[in-house]
């Protein structure tokens, strides 16, 4: 899985070049130290030259110093790289996130979401920075040892290297076993990452139901069970890592004994075995490493399979090979033509056979009961989803032959459950026009009746309004964004209920503006309170997924149908 990512690396091969450099460099000097050490030994202690003995020390302070500076830059390079890799991928993944079509959302936490963001990105640095670092390194010095070791000693590399399978070979049987591991720790992370966000997200219900200390055991609870899953794997890294440390301590052991032997028996020099032995430490060590490594490389694996699920996925509304240009200017119609549709998660058809057209600047309102397919018209006509068959056609274009960006360009929606991000007032109202002025936001808000609420915060359009818009009121939320729509300026507008969280004098005042906002524009109205459609130039009443009725407010009262029996509880309750 890690290999998927290695575009990502050669990006930045130049530094990349100038870390492998240092990391040679570094390596050389390493190996350079015993030949040193064996000559201080053989040369400067045995034939007693103090000079000489001095002039070797002082090389082994240039030794030193050199593997100082190339262990310095090695290690900036590797750190920075990594960084700027993390950095690359979590922009990726998060750009594909926003492609993806909402129905992978209502399937997803995005805790979960966010933790992979997160949690993997950082465990995939580790890897492309001072992991493989780390692995280059002690392959390297493992290679130079060995070739060092059997230039200096043939019969005692013999045993050195006949340890070598024994150690590698676990490494090798292991590795999947610590992936899955290793995965399965990542999953339960997220779990306790996508619960804590839920919890955190409605942390005035929680309070307001008495349920913290059961939500907080909750959240023990899944801690806990990350907890389990990393001591797993750590477990199994742990049991690597002894191993291999012990055949490389046994061998050097062995290896120890036998030169010894050598030594006393006249057929090697003190400093020879010396050498020898600094020669089978590092190369021991750096096997050693090389079993962690290991490990982490595979927990690495996991978490790049997690964010390769991500990056693998295709939206499924996207735009085609060649696709379409909307028309400019832009007519502002828009057809559904024999629309029939389900949700994924349910059996049941959201919508049936649906036809009808609004035609430019005129306004239409959709109403029924709950469940009847009103908000279901305002999903699809976004193309949030795409039919099952038939076709959604805006001026002319359908919805699979043009690009979602340039067609939803002709929509502006207000939900019936706006939106608000913790940002300022100002930047809330220019989300979708993001370059507009102070002035055409002020001009914007105006029309929302929202201008004076802004006015009256502690910094006016500067203030900062808190996650999800917290800090406002239900009704001061929902006038930012119809503020947003009518600054956004789309042909088409999409009204979900967009009074229905307004007290009755700012609604009055909501309406007005959005009667204005509404002239010369298409407008599509979902509504349940029928008092505020009744200047719509038709209302189509839903059912079942299909328009049953079609007609003005007094058309379709003096009908009798399913209209007629909805107004006169509305407005029969209303006059109560």
């Amino acid at each position: 899985m890690l290999a998927s990512f290695w575009p990502y690396a050669l990006k930045h091969r130049g530094r990349i070049g100038l870390a492998l450099l240092a990391l040679v460099v570094a390596s050389v000097a390493t190996l350079a130290l015993p030949v040193a050490v064996r000559r201080v030994i053989d040369v400067g202690f045995s034939g007693g030259e103090q000079q000489l003995a001095n002039s070797y020390f002082i090389l082994l302070i240039g030794v030193v110093a050199v593997l100082a500076l190339a262990s310095s830059a090695r290690f900036y390079l590797v750190m920075t790289v990594g960084e700027r890799i993390v950095a690359d991928l979590r922009s990726d993944v998060f750009s594909h996130l926003t492609r993806l079509e909402p129905a992978f959302f209502d399937s997803s936490r995005a805790g979960d979401l966010v933790s992979r963001l997160t949690a993997d990105t950082t465990q995939i640095k580790s890897t492309f920075g001072s992991t493989a670092s780390i692995a280059l390194r002690n392959a390297i010095m493992t290679i130079g040892a060995l070739s060092l070791m059997i230039i200096t000693s043939p019969q005692l590399s013999a045993i050195v290297i006949g340890a070598i399978p024994l150690i590698v070979l676990p490494l090798v049987f292991s590795g999947r076993s610590v992936r899955k591991r290793a995965r399965a720790a990542q999953d339960r992370l997220a779990d306790a990452s996508a619960f804590a966000a839920e919890a955190v997200g409605a942390i005035r219900t929680m309070q307001s139901f008495g349920a913290s200390r059961q939500t907080a055991a909750r959240f023990a609870s899944a801690s806990d069970e990350a907890y389990d899953a990393s001591r797993a794997a750590t477990a199994s890294r742990a049991l690597l890592s002894g191993v291999a440390i012990f055949l490389v301590s046994a061998s050097v052991v062995w290896v120890l004994w036998t030169g010894a032997t050598e030594v006393f028996e006249g057929r090697m020099s003190g400093g020879r075995l010396s050498q020898f032995l600094l020669y089978a430490v590092l190369a021991a060590s750096s096997l050693g490493q090389l079993s962690e490594v290991y490990g982490e490389i595979s927990a690495a694996a996991g978490a790049a399979g997690r964010l390769g699920e991500i990056l693998a996925m295709k939206p499924a509304i996207a735009a085609p090979a060649h696709p379409r240009p909307m028309p400019q200017p832009s007519r502002g119609e828009l057809s559904f033509e024999d629309v029939a549709f389900s949700y994924p998660s349910r059996s049941v058809a959201a919508l049936s056979q649906l036809s009808f057209t609004v035609q430019p600047g005129e306004r239409v309102a959709l109403v029924g009961p709950s469940g009847a397919g009103k908000s279901t018209v305002l999903q699809l006509a976004l193309r949030f989803f795409d039919p099952a068959s038939g076709r959604v056609v805006v001026d002319g274009v359908a919805g699979p032959e043009a690009d979602p960006e340039a067609w939803r360009e002709r929509f502006a929606l207000v939900p019936q459950e706006p939106t608000v991000f913790g940002v300022s007032v100002r930047d809330n109202i220019a989300y979708g026009r993001p370059e507009a002025t102070l002035a055409q936001v002020e001009e914007a808000a105006r029309l929302a009746a929202a201008d004076d609420f802004i006015r009256a915060l502690p910094k006016g359009y500067d203030t900062i309004v808190g996650e999800r818009g917290v800090t406002l009121s239900g009704g001061q939320r929902q006038r930012l964004a119809i503020a947003r729509a009518v600054l956004k300026d789309a042909p088409i507008l999409l009204l979900d209920e967009a009074t229905s969280a307004l007290d009755s004098e700012s609604e009055r005042a909501v309406q007005d503006a959005l009667d204005a906002l509404m002239k010369g524009r298409t407008t599509l109205v979902v509504a349940h309170r029928l008092a505020t459609i009744l200047s719509a130039d038709r209302i189509l009443v839903m059912e079942d997924g299909r328009v049953v009725e079609e007609g003005t407010h007094a058309e379709l009262k003096a009908r009798g149908g399913l209209y007629a029996r909805l107004a006169a509880l509305q407005f029969g309750l209303e006059t109560a």
